[in-house]
């Protein structure tokens, strides 16, 4: 059985609006696109390559399959280990408006709770969603993500859409893992929690 996995580049505060470019998404008048660019490492590509390689098939949402779409299927070197796992795997889109898909094996998805289980009942590795904002608020919300890679890098913006907005399901999470990048990153993966518990500090 499948699981399904988010891999999120995120800000110390929490911003994970266009990591990879100035016209990567401008929604909301955003000017900070590309802000993860001088931190890119070997270290951070290695970590990127690990990842793809455990995905069975790739679940986003119509704003960032448009940007992988309009990049990735140019990426024709097999050895390539992002390009090929995106360009070969199964990719499915969560959209309320669009539900035709011309990258290769692609296909529409309406139903998150359902066909995402379904999916995970049949795939033998992730189901893996990178980027797609506002998707992911509603996999949160139906508390659908099994695990979280997150990977936060030293800057602050401000402004911008967040990994974790209002409405997010308070839980607590797991550690497993967390290492730290030439540049100051730190990678970290989290693993589903249980409820949110509570305490006091006071003096009785």
């Amino acid at each position: 059985m499948g699981e399904l996995t988010a891999t999120t580049f995120l800000t110390l505060d929490g911003v994970m609006q266009a990591p990879g470019g100035p016209d990567e998404d401008t929604s909301g008048d955003f000017t900070h696109g590309g802000w993860l660019v001088p931190f890119f490492d070997p270290v951070m590509g290695e970590e990127m390559t690990v990842i793809f390689s455990k995905a069975a098939a790739f679940l986003l949402g119509r704003g960032t399959y448009d940007i992988f779409a309009a990049h990735w299927p140019k990426v024709t070197d097999t050895d390539d280990p992002v390009a090929n796992r995106l360009n070969s795997l199964p990719k499915y889109v969560a959209s309320r408006n669009r539900s035709n898909f011309d990258w290769n094996t692609t296909s529409h998805i309406t139903n998150l709770e359902r066909e995402i289980a379904e999916l995970k009942e049949n795939l033998q590795g992730e189901l893996q969603v990178h980027g797609s904002p506002g998707l992911l608020q509603t996999l949160i919300q139906l508390d659908l993500v099994d695990e979280h890679r997150l990977f936060v890098f030293p800057v602050v913006l401000g402004t911008g859409k967040r990994l974790f907005a209002k409405g997010a399901l308070p839980r607590e999470m797991s550690l497993q893992s967390s290492k730290t990048t030439t540049t100051g990153t730190i990678i970290s993966t989290y693993r589903r929690g249980g409820k949110l518990r509570g305490g006091s500090f006071a003096l009785e």
